[in-house]
């Protein structure tokens, strides 16, 4: 995937402040936190993931769908691929 290499960087701080989320989640359960305040930590972390996912998803279908320069063999492999991560997600 090195169409991602350009954004690395950006992707890897983006992951970290989520690592950092869930440790916030774990931190919260483990001294018995009020719920609303998890939740509010829950929501937030699936808000990120999904976040990350929608980055993820365009620059997968931007790359191995809809590139110009792609065979149809090519183009097919990355839609398949694209229908398998949506229903993984979807689930």
């Amino acid at each position: 995937m090195s169409h991602l290499s350009t954004h690395k960087d950006e992707l890897l701080k983006r992951v970290q402040r989520i690592a950092g989320q869930v440790q916030a989640v774990q931190r919260s359960l483990e001294t018995e936190a009020d719920c609303d305040k998890i939740l509010h930590l829950v929501a937030a972390t699936r808000g990120a993931l999904n976040g990350l996912l929608d980055e993820l998803l365009e620059a997968h279908a931007r790359e191995h769908v809809a590139h110009p320069d792609l065979t149809e063999d090519e183009r097919q492999q990355g839609v398949e691929a694209l229908v398998t991560a949506i229903r993984r997600y979807s689930k």
